[in-house]
């Protein structure tokens, strides 16, 4: 058990009780679900993730505040490390501190019901964390008009606004990569995407992409190779044209 103050209420970083009920709430927007796998695949494709990285979708984030256990489960989460005997077992939640690293980023998807993303009294998503977990990043999308909003949690301990780059992009410390919005088709679903950039501005690709760029990077290099082909085959049968000019003219003067 690991016990810090943040806030007047002692926070205590232990398991999650046996007995404790998880919500168990149906998925109310399934687009929800695709954002964030889709991020989590690219991660995957570019070879970013580590056995000791955790990335997840409504997996549960707990804190023993005072004498109440408080849940959240976020739209997606990156963990850099957890340790050894958290990746061993089957959990049904995780818990800062104690299992490992504090997310490095939490994200929270918009729809048409209001579910506390922004809610900073207690108990709320923000609050929890912003206050208590202390979550370096604070990510609200918005996946029908595009709207991304991301929070970085100052000295001072409160959630401000990032300014993005000059593209409009966001640095994520501990991805280490820029979060942007990208709109695309996948899944039969044509919209707005979360997607992630390197440092170079290179955007990192989903495995669809990524084969087909490589089937095209392969037909150009097919393409090349039968031009020579073609070129060698020309420039051969030119040759053979231009000797048997040259001994047609040389017959011909032999007659002269």
């Amino acid at each position: 058990m690991i016990e810090t103050t943040v806030t007047k209420e002692l926070i205590t970083w232990e398991p999650l009780p046996a007995d404790f009920q998880l919500p168990d709430d149906p998925v109310e927007n399934l687009e929800h679900p695709l954002l964030a796998l889709d991020l989590s695949e690219i991660l995957a494709v570019a070879g970013l993730l580590s056995e000791s990285t955790i990335v997840a979708s409504n997996f549960g984030i707990c804190a023993r505040v005072g004498s109440k256990t408080i849940v959240k489960a976020p739209d997606w989460v990156y963990i850099p490390f957890v340790n050894q005997e958290f990746r061993e077992k089957n959990p049904r939640s995780y818990t800062p501190h104690l299992d490992g690293d504090v997310p490095s980023v939490v994200m929270e998807f918009l729809s048409d019901r209001d579910n506390g993303e922004y809610d900073a009294s207690k108990g709320g998503k923000w609050w929890f964390y912003e206050k208590i977990v202390q979550v370096p990043r604070y990510v609200i999308f918005e996946p029908t008009s595009g709207r991304l909003e991301v929070y970085q949690l100052k000295t001072s301990g409160k959630y401000t606004p990032q300014i993005p780059d000059s593209n409009g992009r966001y640095w994520i410390p501990g991805v280490n990569l820029f979060l942007g919005v990208w709109y695309s088709t996948k899944e039969q679903r044509s919209g707005y995407w979360l997607r992630w950039w390197d440092e170079g501005g290179n955007m990192l690709l989903r495995s669809s992409e990524k084969i087909a760029r490589e089937q095209l990077r392969a037909d150009t290099v097919e393409q090349r190779a039968q031009q020579r082909v073609a070129d060698a085959r020309r420039e051969a049968t030119d040759a053979q044209r231009e000797a048997a000019e040259a001994k047609q003219r040389a017959t011909d003067a032999e007659r002269e």
